[in-house]
């Protein structure tokens, strides 16, 4: 922790609330704050946006802002930083609010896959790497290099059905689940969906398995959506036969294969609105939005429940704290910019090449 941050530690939510607010007032417009969905309260209720990261970033990136201040974890800040102006500065409150998900999947091993890969067919001609946005900026900017492409949630079978167009195969990273669920939608069978080993050589696959695969799924996955289990859903239905499930396409596949609905976070937020009153659902996504829908939609007499028996919330999304945002915001009215996250040019403008085929090619 920085020192000086410390004396910020010592205010109770209430005093940051006051000098956030001051802080705001005085910024103005040369400020925008963004919030994921998965984000505290005492957090979310000061942002100007809410979303999905990549939404927030193009949001940022029209504003007039000069400084961005995204209440996200790490790769969200960086992708606000590829897509916004020169001039714009993007800022994480807790530099230490990183993603255990895009952890999994770093460029070292990623380019030692590539490697690996090539001992068996010619991966520049045979596969094109896909990146979750869920990843770090140098993983889409290795995608940008090697003809390949991002996808979020909402449109990773528009940018699988594209990556086949290019090449027969996809290596997908950095998790599995959003992959395996995307091209069993697609009508790829599982047996051509197989999983690399970041861990074991050749991914712990034999070349006969990598040569029929379709799909080169990387071992990685959501701390938070791995929780999430098919017998949760067995049992919450025994007692509430009526139940709509709705997941998050980062859940395992035995829970999407359980579900009605599944989709993004904003799927989930937009299906919950739009559904009829007096309806009972069991969410397969992050605590804090489960939580903020329930509250949001009870006087409808909708039932939002929580998948998980156990409390499960983004342990790193959680580390962005009022006292870290009074800090961020005071020091920008000082004149001082603090917790600046800048990605370098070259990684950058490759980055932004994968990122903008996405967008070409998403509805």
């Amino acid at each position: 922790m920085s020192a000086a941050i410390q004396p910020y530690t010592l205010l109770d939510d209430d005093d940051c609330e006051v000098r956030i607010l001051r802080a705001r007032e005085t910024l103005g417009e040369r400020l925008v704050i963004l919030g994921h969905h998965y984000q505290r309260d005492e957090v979310f209720r000061h942002a100007n946006f809410t979303g999905d990261s990549l939404k927030l970033s193009r949001q940022a990136a029209a504003s007039k802002a000069d400084y961005i201040v995204f209440c996200g974890v790490h790769f969200m800040a960086e992708v606000a930083d590829i897509l916004s102006r020169p001039e714009q500065i993007s800022i994480l409150p807790d530099l230490s609010a990183g993603c255990s998900m895009a952890d999994m999947a770093n460029l070292q091993n990623v380019e030692r896959a590539w490697q690996e890969l090539s001992e068996i067919l010619d991966p520049e001609v045979s596969i094109t790497p896909v990146t979750y946005i869920n990843s770090a900026a140098d993983l889409k900017g290795f995608c940008g290099e090697h003809g390949g492409i991002v996808c979020t949630s909402t449109n990773a079978r528009h940018v699988l059905e594209w990556s086949f167009k290019q090449k027969e195969k996809v290596l997908f990273f950095p998790d599995q689940h959003l992959g395996r669920n995307t091209g069993h939608t697609m009508g790829i069978p599982l047996d051509e969906m197989v999983v690399w080993d970041y861990d074991k050589p050749l991914g712990g696959l034999t070349a006969e398995e990598i040569q029929n695969a379709k799909i080169i799924l990387w071992k990685g996955f959501c701390s938070v959506h791995q929780m999430f289990q098919p017998e949760q859903i067995d049992n919450f239905k025994q007692k509430y036969p009526e139940t709509l499930i709705i997941s998050h396409p980062e859940s395992p596949f035995e829970v999407c294969q359980k579900s009605d609905y599944i989709g993004s976070t904003e799927y989930i937020i937009n299906t919950i609105a739009n559904a009829e009153a007096n309806t009972r659902w069991l969410v397969a996504t992050e605590l804090n939005l489960v939580n903020r829908l329930h509250e949001q939609y009870k006087h409808e007499g909708k039932n939002v429940h929580f998948m998980s028996p156990n409390v499960c919330m983004c342990s790193t999304m959680f580390r962005i704290d009022p006292q870290h945002m009074a800090w961020v915001l005071e020091n920008l009215v000082d004149g001082h910019v603090v917790n600046q996250v800048s990605v370098p040019a070259d990684v950058a403008d490759n980055a932004r090449l994968a990122l903008n085929r996405m967008l070409d090619v998403s509805p």
